[in-house]
């Protein structure tokens, strides 16, 4: 029998995994595969609020910098500015850039 993990168990596991992600990228596809490149893009630290309530956000508001011709689909949260492991994704309403533009988050949580 599995035991259930009570709210201050995810509290720890929700700060732990938002310790090991610093940073967020924006991806190309919902499903987190293909990362947005070109132009000045690059992925942006983000800072977080302690976990409460079992669901841990952000406390920042990051802007990336978006080239012209991409689409943004999906956010993720990675462990490194560049490669690392992606620890949570989530699509997003899909935004096209017909010039260079920007991006801004204003909020991503993540629960378990």
């Amino acid at each position: 029998m599995a035991s259930q993990v009570n709210v201050s168990g995810k509290n720890i596991a929700l700060d732990a995994i938002g310790n090991a992600s610093g940073y967020m990228a924006l991806y190309t596809d919902v499903a987190g595969t293909i990362e947005v490149s070109g132009g000045s893009y690059a992925r942006q630290a983000i800072t977080w609020a302690a976990a409460s309530n079992a669901v841990k956000q952000i406390s920042n508001q990051p802007v990336f910098p978006i080239p012209a011709g991409a689409t943004v689909q999906a956010i993720g949260i990675t462990t490194a500015l560049s490669g690392g492991t992606q620890h949570a994704i989530d699509d997003v309403v899909a935004e096209s850039y017909g010039g260079n533009g920007t991006y801004q988050v204003d909020s991503f949580q993540i629960t378990v």
